[in-house]
């Protein structure tokens, strides 16, 4: 693998230097943040994600197929464009597998491909960093790996100032959480680790001081066979990668749950592809509410759909405000989205700690149960109200940590992970079967 450095020289120019592993250093960067303490006691939420009892690799002949079809930017326009406004990284397979992070965009990972002629798979948002505007409501370059932390909404949120009703106009993501660079703090042929200190303060004006270490890994074809427990299927191009978010208290007072706690929050953004539709396998055994469909108004049922065999469909567009969520009972270790036009298969996989039940909360209200909250979440893109504009038309996968009751100096981690698949229905079923347990073959028309 190998780690390409694009930049901006001068206006309308750009350059790209490619770096061998033996000759990888950093340089040019501001200084380093310290390296993260080791916490105290063991991190309270970590918890390595399911694996195969043994590795496999991808298709030989996968490589010499077609990087699926077009129908937007082409990762290579993508980079090309984020290269005038700054400095992208990009990490490359042999396969022709490509993943674009942005230091400057708060170490997001921007976007990906299968191929480097193949479709860019995540949203960028060019009209937001067109207008080179920073400190609005919601700092919107797009990205389909970004760090936030929750919870949004509530008497613990971080997204509303004291005292202020819970509606879009009180809205204000957390200026640490969306400005300015991030630091390098390492490199190799495969990774970009990022890290970032911030102070932020939730609704009860209560002050967070956080230490932030974000590993940024492109997957192999043996690390994606372990975590997806299979090979991945001859006729199949694909890429992976995923995001390790350590998250430390750099304060000097322990989070407590009566002043509020915290949580990883991270949100892949994506443009809709036309189908796409989110699937959602959920515990049919479980007791409780499904899900929660009521963030921004009840869902409409041509929407959802909650299916009998333990799945749901949520269409997404990116033209309807709409968002549900799934809490720890109902929901399990993986979620994705396909396209049947677009034969594309997208699947998340992130961290779920064993019998961990506290989340918080983000609804948009006072809440009678702030850490009765969703560990995984959807958002389809539109108008906020008629006659507004949307915030790009983008949908989201979102996963999260437990709440996290910090001590002074400790630390948790999660990890979400991230894979995109084109090939023919055929060749994606294996792969929705065997991660999401759910049939393509079988799935209702859109």
């Amino acid at each position: 693998m190998r780690v390409e450095h694009w930049a901006r020289v001068g206006q309308g120019t750009r350059c790209s230097v490619v770096l061998c592993a033996a000759a990888l250093a950093l340089a040019c960067h501001e200084p380093a943040v310290p390296p993260i303490a080791p916490a105290p006691a063991p991190p309270p939420a970590t918890s390595a994600l399911p694996t195969a009892s043994a590795a496999a690799g991808a298709s030989a002949s996968a490589s010499a197929l077609p990087a699926g079809p077009v129908t937007g930017a082409t990762f290579d326009d993508d980079v090309a464009y984020l290269s005038r406004h700054g400095a992208v990284k990009v990490l490359s397979a042999p396969s022709g597998a490509k993943v674009a992070i942005s230091s400057d965009y708060q170490a997001r990972v921007m976007t990906s491909a299968v191929g480097p002629s193949g479709q860019s798979l995540g949203f960028i948002n060019r009209k937001f960093i067109e207008d080179g505007k920073t400190g609005t409501q919601f700092d919107n370059y797009g990205g389909e790996d970004r760090f936030w932390l929750g919870p949004e909404g509530g008497q613990y949120g971080l997204y509303f100032a004291a005292h202020q009703p819970f509606s879009f106009e009180n809205w204000q993501t957390p200026h640490g959480l969306q400005e300015g660079a991030w630091t390098i703090t390492s490199e190799t042929p495969d990774s970009v680790t990022f890290g970032q200190n911030m102070t932020l303060a939730n609704y009860g004006q209560r002050l967070f001081r956080v230490q932030v270490e974000r590993k940024i890994s492109l997957l192999s074809a043996a690390q994606a066979g372990e975590r997806l427990g299979m090979a991945v299927p001859e006729g199949v191009r694909w890429v992976g990668f995923s995001s390790s978010n350590r998250l430390r208290n750099a304060g000097p007072d322990a989070w407590q749950e009566s002043s509020g706690l915290l949580s990883i929050w991270i949100l892949g953004m994506f443009a809709p592809v036309p189908g796409t539709r989110v699937i959602i396998p959920f515990d049919s055994s479980a007791k409780g509410e499904i899900v929660n469909d009521r963030y921004f108004g009840k869902v409409p049922t041509d929407r959802l759909l909650v299916s009998d065999k333990g799945y749901l469909l949520f269409k997404c567009d990116g033209q309807y405000r709409s968002k549900i969520g799934l809490g720890p009972a109902r929901s399990k270790s993986a979620l994705g989205s396909y396209s049947e036009p677009a034969q594309l298969l997208t699947l998340v996989l992130y961290t779920k700690p064993k019998g961990a039940t506290r989340y918080v909360n983000s609804m948009w209200e006072t809440q009678s149960a702030p850490y009765g909250g969703d560990v995984i979440n959807s958002y389809n893109d539109g108008p906020p109200a008629p006659g507004k504009p949307s915030l790009g038309g983008f949908y989201e996968i979102e996963s999260s940590s437990p709440a996290l009751a910090l001590r002074p100096g400790e630390a948790a981690t999660h990890e979400h992970l991230t894979f995109h698949f084109s090939g023919p229905r055929a060749a994606l079923e294996a792969l929705a079967q065997k991660v999401l347990g759910v049939s393509l073959s079988e799935l209702p028309p859109g």
